[in-house]
């Protein structure tokens, strides 16, 4: 399925949009550590939690649980709020 990517991962991934497969946004994620490695600690914590900064939406909708099944036409864009002052 295609993921859009946040530019501050661009580091990992070179470009805004992958190709990632997975039943599970969890699953997907995992993909996505696969072929770019460390990108999921960027997004995902040590308790297996979302990263506060970061926002997961499937076809318009947000998600908030790694265990949301996903189909292979779906699309997920990442989003990473912006901070500072």
């Amino acid at each position: 399925m295609k993921v859009l990517v946040p530019t501050p991962l661009y580091s990992y991934t070179g470009r805004r949009e992958v190709q990632a497969s997975g039943a599970t946004l969890a699953e997907v994620l995992a993909d996505l550590e696969r072929q770019f490695p460390g990108i999921r600690h960027r997004m995902i914590d040590e308790q297996d939690r979302m990263r506060p900064h970061i926002r997961f939406f499937v076809n318009g909708w947000q998600i908030r649980d790694l265990a949301q099944p996903l189909a292979e036409s779906d699309e997920v864009v990442i989003v990473q709020a912006l901070s500072g002052g």
